[in-house]
C-alpha cells in the first residue's frame, strides 16, 4: 500500500522550546522528514535564557501520522512541546463566515437613511415595484446553501447540525471565489415537502437556492418541486456542479488521449445525485456507452434488487449491451472509470484490466477510490477531488461562477443549456498548448475560472430567454465584473 501524501488537511502547529545551540533546528526539521512529515511555516516566538521558542508547521497523512511525529519530537534531547494546534479546528474556531454592513451607520443622518424614517419610502417602492427588490436589497447577491445534512462529503447522514462547518466552507467559498454572499440553511427534516415548503417561506431573502448533502434519490424530488414552484435560480450542487466540472476534466483528457466521446466506454461507480447528473451531462457530451455500477454491481434493464425510480430511468438509458456482474467484471476495456462513491473501491487489479490510455477520476472525498500513488502507473489520466494531487476535480470550479452568471442576469432558472456553456468555459480556460497528463482542470485559484463561468452562463440564460436583464444591462453589468 503507498503511503498517502501529507496535506494540510492533517497539519499541526507545534510549539518547541529548543536549546538554543548550532544544530538543533536541522536536526529536529530532519527527524520530522525522516518521518514523513511535510514542513511548512518555521517562527521564532521567543528568546529565552538558553531557549528559543519556535512554531513549526507540519503536514501529515492522518491523525496517527501527526500523533506519531509529536512524539518522535518530543523524544528529542534538548526539545520540549509547550503546545500542538490542529491548524483545521483552529481555523473553523468560532466558525469561518460572518455578516458586515455595506452601509456605514455613522451619524443621525446614516441612521435615518439606512433604517427610520428614510427606510420606509424604499419599502414602498418594492411594495409598488415588487422587481425592484432585485435592486434595493441583498436579493441581488444573496444565495441560500440549503442542506438536511443527510449525504455530507464522504460521511454520510451525520445530521444538520454537524453538517453546519461544509456549509459554512461553501458559503465562505462563494464569497471568496465571487463575491456572492451565502448564508447556510440547515434543517431538521427530512420530508421533501417539508423541505421545499421551508425553503419558499425563506425564498424572498434569495437570489438563488443552491442544494447541499441531501441523500439520493429524494434530493431529485426536492430539486424538481422547488425548480416548479420558486422563480429564482435552483441548483443541487452535487448533481449538476459536479457534472459540470466533470465534464470539463473528461473534455480536456480526451484532446490529451485523441478519443471522441461516441467511441468511450465509462464505467461509473457510484449511481446517487452526482452520478446520475454526470451519466446525464457525459450522454449530452456525446457518450453512448456508460454503465453504472453501485453496491449491486452494474445497473441493466430488469435489474430486480437495489433499485428505486432513479436507478429504474437509469437502467433505461445507459449500459447499452446489458453488462451484468460486479465493477471487477465490468470495467474489462473501460476508457473512463468515473468514481463518485467511496474510499478505495477501485483496485489495481481492476485499473489494470482498463483500456488503452485510460482516464481515471476517482473522486470519493477526503479518500479517493484509489489513491493515485496506486493507479498512475497504469493510467494516462489520474484526477481525484483533493486539493493536493494534480488534477483536482472540485466543484468550486464551478458553483461560484455559475451562481454569479445567474446572479447577474437575474435567472429565473439554471437550465441544460447554462450547466453546458459553464462545462466548455471551464475546460477551455487552459490553452489548449498547456494541456497534458497533469494539467486538464484549472487551479481553483485562477481567477479567470468565475470570470469566464459567469460571462458563459449568463449568455446562455440570454439565449435561452430565462433572463431577466436584456442584453445591454446584461453587457454593462459583465463588463463591470472583468
Amino acid at each position: 500500500m503507498a503511503d498517502v501524501t501529507p496535506s494540510a488537511s492533517y497539519s499541526v502547529t507545534l510549539r518547541l522550546e529548543i536549546q538554543n545551540k548550532p544544530g538543533m533546528l536541522g536536526k529536529i526539521t530532519s527527524d520530522i522528514g525522516g518521518m514523513g512529515g511535510d514542513l511548512g511555516a518555521i517562527d521564532i516566538i521567543a528568546q529565552e535564557k538558553g531557549v528559543l521558542v519556535r512554531d513549526i508547521t507540519v503536514n501529515c497523512r492522518d491523525l496517527t501520522h501527526a500523533q506519531s511525529i509529536v512524539t518522535g519530537i518530543t523524544k528529542t534531547a534538548g526539545v520540549k512541546l509547550r503546545h500542538q494546534e490542529d491548524r483545521t479546528f483552529a481555523m473553523h474556531q468560532g466558525g469561518k463566515i460572518e455578516v458586515k454592513s455595506r452601509a456605514p451607520i455613522r451619524d443621525r443622518d446614516d441612521l435615518s437613511m439606512a433604517y427610520t424614517p428614510g427606510v420606509a419610502r424604499v419599502c414602498m417602492a418594492i411594495y409598488d415595484a415588487p422587481e425592484d427588490v432585485f435592486n434595493l436589497t441583498i436579493k441581488n447577491n444573496t444565495v441560500a446553501v440549503v442542506t438536511d445534512g443527510s449525504a455530507v462529503l464522504g460521511l454520510g447522514d451525520i445530521g444538520p447540525a454537524a453538517a453546519m462547518p461544509v456549509m459554512e466552507g461553501k458559503c465562505a467559498l462563494f464569497k471568496e471565489f465571487a463575491g456572492v454572499d451565502a448564508f447556510p440553511i440547515c434543517l431538521t427534516e427530512k420530508d421533501p415537502r417539508v423541505i421545499v415548503d421551508t425553503v419558499k417561506r425563506i425564498a424572498t431573502v434569495f437570489g438563488g437556492i443552491n442544494l447541499e448533502d441531501i441523500a439520493a434519490p429524494r434530493c431529485f424530488q426536492i430539486e424538481q418541486w422547488l425548480q416548479e414552484e420558486l422563480d429564482i435560480p435552483v441548483f443541487h450542487d452535487d448533481q449538476h456542479g459536479t457534472s459540470i466540472v466533470t465534464l470539463a476534466a473528461l473534455l480536456n483528457s480526451l484532446k490529451i488521449v485523441g478519443k471522441d466521446p461516441s467511441t468511450l466506454k465509462v464505467v461509473f461507480n457510484g449511481v446517487g445525485a452526482s452520478g446520475v447528473a454526470t451519466s446525464k451531462i457525459f450522454m449530452d457530451a456525446g457518450v453512448r456507452n456508460i454503465i453504472g455500477c453501485d453496491t449491486a454491481g452494474a445497473i441493466y434493464r430488469g435489474r430486480p434488487e437495489n433499485m428505486n425510480f432513479m436507478k429504474d430511468w437509469y437502467a433505461e438509458h445507459t449500459n447499452p449491451e446489458g453488462e451484468k456482474g460486479s465493477l471487477l467484471q465490468v470495467i474489462e476495456g473501460a476508457d473512463v472509470f468515473v468514481g463518485l462513491s467511496g474510499p478505495n473501491t477501485l483496485s489495481v487489479e481492476m485499473v489494470r484490466k482498463m483500456g488503452k490510455d485510460a482516464i481515471v477520476f476517482a473522486m470519493a472525498n477526503p479518500v479517493p477510490e484509489i489513491m493515485p500513488e496506486l493507479a498512475a502507473p497504469y493510467v494516462r489520466i489520474m484526477a481525484t477531488g483533493r486539493s493536493d494531487y494534480p488534477n483536482q476535480i472540485n466543484n468550486v470550479l464551478g458553483f461560484p461562477g455559475i451562481f454569479r452568471g445567474a446572479l447577474d442576469c437575474r435567472a429565473r432558472i439554471i437550465n441544460d443549456e447554462m450547466k453546458r456553456a459553464a462545462a466548455h468555459a471551464i475546460a477551455n480556460v487552459i490553452p489548449h498548448n498547456e494541456l497534458h497528463e497533469e494539467n486538464i482542470i484549472p487551479s481553483v485559484f485562477d481567477k479567470g475560472v468565475v470570470r469566464e463561468v459567469a460571462k458563459a452562463v449568463a449568455e446562455a440564460a440570454q439565449r435561452t430567454g430565462v433572463a431577466r436583464r436584456v442584453s445591454k444591462e446584461l453587457t454593462d453589468v459583465l463588463t463591470l465584473r472583468r
